[in-house]
């Protein structure tokens, strides 16, 4: 017995990474690792071989996508939410396209002007990172206002040093946010959108530098709200199939009360 469990605490030890949350990650380099085994880190390299699967099965098998569905399809409001996968918002009609800003060559700038230009980037900086943090803390989860909201000074542009005559400056971002410079006004809306609306978002806790960037990437950004954001009918139905998934935990707790499950709420 104390052999058998020895055994499987190793097994478990060598495969706790294997979990749903992981699993579009893994996937995605399961699938570099098709393409050019160097291409990952010797850890999953030799995962992947141990694994012995056919490089052109796994090519295909990420071609067809997570569900077997062809990703050369059009993306429909019916699919999108077993494969993630959102049509592209429409354009407004009323709305103009917005020219991108000329930026002018400083000319004669001063050795103060480039330290008060790396001070503002660095403090701008901080305050994203703040957000990255401690955003979630001031996401919109109370849907009654039952709970009277929660202000934390280190998500203030005042905590580092800005003041309203700073708020509308240029400073250079250096593409964090997908921004090359913005506004601490832009940088204040766009965080408070990724960050405080109505889903917390919770990632810097993860150790692994790909993963983090991984999830980073797909909610971090000027254009990833209208990227990734669901639409009217896309809600209806993933509300449809929590109402399945719903109804059928009920039925197996009616059917099989006392067994042990996993639900929804523990997922």
């Amino acid at each position: 017995m104390a052999d058998d469990a020895g055994r499987l605490n190793q097994v478990f030890a060598e495969t706790s990474f294997l979990y749903g949350s992981n699993a579009a990650f893994i996937e995605d380099l399961h699938e570099k690792w098709a393409d050019d085994p160097s291409s990952v880190s010797g850890e999953w390299r030799a995962f992947f071989d141990q694994l012995r699967d056919n490089a052109a099965t796994v090519k295909a098998s990420a071609d067809a996508g997570a569900w077997g569905r062809s990703v050369t399809t059009e993306p429909t409001e019916a699919t999108g939410v077993f494969d993630g996968r959102w049509p592209a918002p429409k354009p407004d009609p009323k709305k103009p396209a917005a020219a991108a800003p000329a930026v002018a060559a400083p000319s004669g700038v001063s050795s103060d002007d480039i330290r008060a230009a790396a001070h503002d980037s660095i403090r701008a900086l901080m305050l994203i990172r703040s957000y990255r943090v401690r955003g979630h803390l001031q996401a919109t989860l109370d849907p009654l206002g039952i709970e009277p909201p929660t202000n934390n000074p280190e998500l203030t542009p005042e905590f580092y040093g800005f003041t309203e005559a700073d708020m509308d400056r240029p400073i250079y971002l250096d593409g964090v946010l997908g921004l090359q410079s913005g506004s601490i006004r832009e940088v204040l809306a766009l965080l408070k959108r990724t960050y405080c609306g109505h889903i917390g978002i919770q990632f810097m806790h993860i150790a692994e530098p790909d993963e983090k960037n991984w999830l980073q990437a797909r909610f971090e950004g000027a254009d990833k709200f209208e990227q990734n954001a669901f639409t009217k009918e896309g809600k209806l139905a993933i509300l449809h199939k929590l109402i399945e998934a719903e109804g059928f935990e009920r039925f197996l707790h009616k059917r099989f009360p006392g067994t042990k499950r996993f639900g929804l709420d523990g997922g």
